[in-house]
């Protein structure tokens, strides 16, 4: 096993060939969510995806594929996890049936479904839903004595009391409001456009990492994108792996973390 490094390939068969069990101590993944298929093109939209939904080949499942590639990664990661880690999952009201319902089956305890509300979101073009400006995170864990610092990421919160103390979490963590990446944090390619159409905040990933892992513990992301997990964690002095299929990405990421 390899860490601090990409793997460029299927997360089935790197997990279940490359990694030790009971090595991660936390996962953060981002899996496709099944919404391809139906795009609205917006010419001068430069964030990802025209509208809430990816256009791309790789988020495309029939149902029943969908259910069974989620309950494979899904429980490849439940054997990697040490005995007291946490995986967080993110996720659309598309999907997030299918991820509780598979975290049930697997033995999974959540703990939390935090809220991430887009503070930048795209407009309601079509007028025929409410908009689409949020996504979720649902944080399982494996065993009883998972870590959470608490301390830590109450230093995180941005709102304070009246008094300008620390605040308790309530109106931060179960909802959390941060921009869709835009401006320098967004990996764009040639043509100036989004490099990838779910690229997720740093700050994001940061109170993740933050919450639930120490320094020197091992972060896995077996949905790798544009590196975003591999690049916090080396930042927080966590050791990390990432897996990534599409070998654009893969070296997006790689230029992104090592500078080459």
């Amino acid at each position: 096993m390899k860490i601090n490094t990409i793997y460029n390939g299927d997360c089935l068969d790197v997990m279940s060939r490359r990694i030790d069990k009971g090595s991660v101590n936390l996962i953060f993944a981002d899996p496709p969510y099944n919404l391809s298929g139906h795009s609205l093109d917006l010419a001068n939209n430069t964030t990802g995806g025209a509208f809430y939904k990816v256009n791309a080949e790789w988020d495309v499942y029939s149902q029943d594929d969908y259910i069974a590639f989620t309950h494979q990664w899904m429980d490849l990661c439940h054997d990697l996890l040490t005995e007291n880690g946490s995986i967080y999952i993110s996720c659309t009201q598309h999907n997030i049936g299918e991820i509780l319902t598979t975290g049930k089956e697997l033995g999974f305890k959540l703990n939390n479904v935090i809220t991430w509300y887009k503070t930048n979101a795209m407009p309601n073009i079509t007028k025929r839903t409410f908009t689409h400006s949020t996504e979720f995170v649902c944080w399982f864990v494996k065993g009883k004595n998972w870590k959470f610092e608490y301390d830590t990421v109450k230093h995180l919160n941005p709102h304070k009391t009246k008094d300008g103390n620390y605040k308790q979490m309530r109106d931060f963590l179960d909802f959390i409001e941060l921009p869709v990446v835009q401006g320098r944090e967004r990996i764009k390619g040639d043509d100036n456009r989004a490099a990838h159409p779910t690229q997720k905040p740093e700050r994001l990933i940061e109170l993740i990492v933050a919450a639930s892992s120490n320094e020197g513990d091992l972060v896995l992301d077996p949905f790798f994108g544009t590196g975003t997990t591999g690049f916090v964690a080396a930042k927080m002095n966590r050791n990390w792996i990432g897996i990534e299929k599409n070998k654009h990405y893969a070296e997006l990421a790689h230029k992104r973390i090592f500078g080459e």
